[in-house]
């Protein structure tokens, strides 16, 4: 069939946009290359599959693109084009955020409706949560985000739930948790810290590093959403977590354990809107997408070690 990923030349999208060629689907990616991170990064990506035979590229932003040409033909609709990242979403930057997440989502979700599409897939955030009371996070749960970036990501899920009560457009909303692998974007955590073990340089770590986190490696995350297409219920929302939630500390023993580095740590005070905890309770998407994650925390590291091996510079 024909599906729109949004934000194709990304992490996350890169490697869907690959599955989804790879088992016989076209593909229309659209990417407005948001400055966040070296562009280079991206087109690095996009070419993997630019040139396959099944697969359109369209270089523009959700705001302002004629979206029901876009969605010409198209059946499944996977929405990950968004402004990431907590720290830096407080501030004047909160309008880029509110466009790229919010009103792009509207905009997206009202032509979707107009092309009749079949499924609307959303790749939302553990951020909706915040610092919650009691983990495992549960899809139950009271949302109360502790950034500008998670409230974005919540509205955006509510205009989803919206479209599917009011016009029957069949949505489904997944909240990732923590997702790293090959090629993930040069900000976050494990990439940072991998690159540092690579080039023998310092790592700087916001808070003690008791703070826990929910690891998903990127292909566990892409099979969740080609299951929600299939499988999940219209208007629900899934936890996606890969079942390995440690501390940071132990993350960077991990990565020490891989890498055969030892790593500076810089500790700094911990950063507005990163909260202390996360962990999802999955029994949902186990339930109903049949879905479990397989790549364990150390094999993941050790995949996307060899990654960041192979793109940079030789150990020093």
């Amino acid at each position: 069939m024909r599906c729109l990923v949004t934000g194709a030349a990304g992490f996350i999208g890169s490697h869907l946009v690959e599955r989804l060629l790879a088992d016989g689907h076209a593909v229309v990616g659209i990417d407005g290359f948001v400055d966040n991170y070296d562009r280079s990064l991206k087109e690095s990506q996009l070419a993997l599959y630019a040139e396959h035979p099944q697969f359109e590229f369209v270089e523009d932003f959700i705001e302002r693109r004629d979206l029901g040409t876009l969605l010409e033909g198209v059946e499944r609709v996977f929405h990950l084009a968004a402004l990431p990242g907590v720290r830096s979403s407080w501030g004047d930057s909160f309008e880029d955020y509110s466009s790229h997440n919010v009103y792009a989502t509207q905009r997206l979700l009202e032509a979707a409706l107009g092309a009749g599409v079949a499924r609307f897939v959303y790749a939302s955030s553990s951020s909706v949560y915040g610092d919650a009371a009691d983990l495992p996070m549960s899809e139950d749960a009271r949302e109360r985000p502790h950034s500008p970036y998670g409230v974005t990501k919540l509205a955006a899920e509510h205009l989803a739930r919206l479209y599917h009560r009011n016009y029957g457009l069949a949505t489904v909303s997944l909240r990732f948790f923590t997702v790293y692998g090959p090629r993930q974007r040069p900000d976050m955590a494990i990439q940072r810290f991998l690159t540092a073990a690579r080039d023998g340089t310092p790592i700087m770590l916001f808070g003690d590093g008791e703070q826990t986190r929910d690891f998903t490696f990127v292909a566990d995350t892409v099979e969740s959403m080609v299951r929600a297409a299939e499988l999940g219920q219209e208007g629900a929302v899934y936890n996606v977590g890969g079942g390995s939630t440690v501390t940071v500390n132990r993350l960077i023993e991990a990565i020490e354990e891989v890498s055969g580095c030892r790593l500076e740590v810089d500790r700094q005070v911990a950063q507005r809107g990163d909260v202390r905890d996360t962990c999802a309770d999955t029994t949902r998407a186990r339930a109903d997408l049949d879905f479990a994650p397989t790549t364990q925390l150390r094999e993941g590291l050790e995949r996307q070690w060899q990654h960041v091996l192979a793109r940079g510079n030789p150990i020093r």
